[in-house]
Formats: structure tokens, sequence, C-alpha cells
């Protein structure tokens, strides 16, 4: 199975102690790899045209040229650098190209993007352009699929998903989430599922089941693109949920068999993880891969 993967992904540079794993995506791809994931696409940067069906005009010709305020910046998260200019259009490509790819073959995945705090004007929380949001909406544009389904299961709700996709005909947004965690100010998604502090596998996992089957049965989309974060982990350090390794096994597994089940293409995108053990943290975002290895096997 090919999966998406630049490495600018890791290669960002950024100030000592940042609080962004950014060294994550590649020793990701070099566990991956020993579980048979061997096929990897370097893929195309987003256009200005494919971010602007998502993003103000004004807002992607300041970030590009660096005309963003101070202001701005610290609510990014990151320091602007044409290096990160660089880096987030190919994220964003590589959440475009893999959701085209997974029309054809059923599956696919970008070993970055899940980008989900990222508003039409504005960046927020490590999220700079709004990938599956701009991916929905650019299949949506070609005339590639009608519905998209952007399936949220990263701990933090999706807000910047939930503020543009309002806007953008055919995109339904879906959001599980910890109603306790960032951001303060939640918006209002297609359908949000809020859980608890502490909330542990069960109890996630039948939400998850649930959510996504109504969303099959009420709007039945030509594609799903799935925020597979790994931030829903008891081990997570921003993550506020008590979900088992197992938990994020069986989660994985749930949203790649439903999908399997029913026909429907799916786009994975890696999502978020906070965890000083960047090794650790490598090893639940592993999950996702050793899932479609036991689900899959013939891709890999």
């Amino acid at each position: 199975m090919t999966v998406f993967y630049h490495p600018l992904y890791s290669a960002l540079e950024l100030p000592l102690r940042h609080r962004f794993p950014i060294a994550k995506y590649k020793l990701l791809k070099q566990e991956i790899a020993e579980l048979g994931f061997t096929d990897f696409i370097s893929p195309n940067k987003a256009t200005n045209e494919q971010l602007q069906l998502c993003h103000s005009h004004e807002y992607v010709e300041r970030f590009i040229s660096g005309q963003l305020t101070d202001k701005e910046i610290k609510k990014m998260g990151f320091p602007w650098s044409n290096q990160l200019v660089e880096r987030t259009l190919f994220s964003v490509g590589a959440s475009i190209q893999a959701s085209e790819y997974a029309l054809t073959t059923q599956l696919a995945v970008n070993l970055s993007g899940g980008y989900h705090h990222a508003y039409n004007a504005y960046g927020s929380g490590f999220c700079i352009f709004n990938d599956l949001a701009v991916a929905a909406a650019h299949l949506i544009n070609t005339e590639q699929a009608s519905k998209v389904l952007i399936f949220d299961c990263d701990v933090h709700q999706g807000d910047g998903t939930a503020e543009i996709c309002g806007s953008l005909d055919g995109v339904i947004s879906c959001s599980i989430h910890c109603q306790q965690n960032f951001p303060r100010l939640k918006q209002h998604s297609d359908y949000d599922f809020s859980l608890n502090t502490g909330c542990s596998d069960n109890e996630y996992l039948k939400t998850v089941a649930n959510a996504l089957d109504f969303c099959i049965r009420l709007h039945q989309p030509d594609i799903i693109l799935y925020n597979a974060g790994a931030d829903i982990c008891s081990q997570d350090e921003l993550g506020y949920f008590d979900v088992s390794l197992e938990g994020v096994y069986q989660r994985d597994s749930l949203v790649l068999a439903t999908c399997k089940q029913h026909s429907i293409p799916l786009m994975c995108a890696l999502g978020g993880g906070y965890q000083r053990d960047t090794q650790k943290l490598v090893e639940v975002h592993k999950l996702l891969f050793q899932a479609i290895v036991d689900l899959y096997p013939h891709l890999v």
C-alpha cells in the first residue's frame, strides 16, 4: 500500500523544547517499514487555488509571503519560516493526493495531516491550513465526489473544520472529542460527540461505532477522510482520556473494517499526539498501520 510522505514532515527546525513532536513522522516511517510499508510517494505541493477553496485569499497570501503578525504567529504555534511554508504545502498536497488515490484503491494514508484547528482566515494550535477540509472541497470542486465525510477522532474538537465546512456543500463534519479539552470555545460541527475527561475504552469505542454508523446511514458518503489522532491514548500528555493502547487499535480497526464492509474509500491522516517520549508516541500512531496489515494484508 502506498503512503504519502515528505522528508520535510520531520525536517522542520523548531526552537529547543518546542511542544510539537516534529520527529515523530520520520521515526514512524522507519517503524512501519518493518510492517511491510515500503512504498512511499512524495506528494506535490498544494496550490493557492486549492487552499483558497477553504481559506481566504488574504490569509493564504500573507502566510506564504511571511506577512503574518506576531499575534497570528503565536496563535499558529510555529515560528514562521520558508521551510514551514514548504512543509505546509507538501502536507496539504499529500492529503489531497491521498484522497484522490483512495477513490481508486479504497485506502490511502498521509503520514501527516489532520490539521483541524486551522480556520478560514487564521491558523491555530499547530494547524496552518486545514488539509482535510481542503481535500474534501477539492474532491467536490473537481466532481470526483458529491458527499465527503470528515470523521475526526482526534481528542481535540475539529473547531476549524467545523467553521470551514459550515459553508461547504457536500462536506459533512463529525468530531468525537473531549469536552474539557482544547479548544475552550467549541464550534458546531455537523455532528459533535463530546465525551468527558477520563473516558475509557468501552464508552469511547461505542461512541465511535455509533457515530460512524449514523453518518454512513444518513449521508452515504462517497469517501471518508479520517483523522486518526493518537492523543486519545491514556499515555498522552494533552489528551485527558483513559483509552488504552488496545482501545486505540480497536478504534482504528473499527473505522477500517466499517469502510471495508460498506465499500467506502478511506483516507487516513495521522492527527495529533503529544508525548515527550517520541518513541512511545510513535508506537501509538503505529497501531493504525498494524490495523491496516490485519485487515488489508493483500495491500502490504
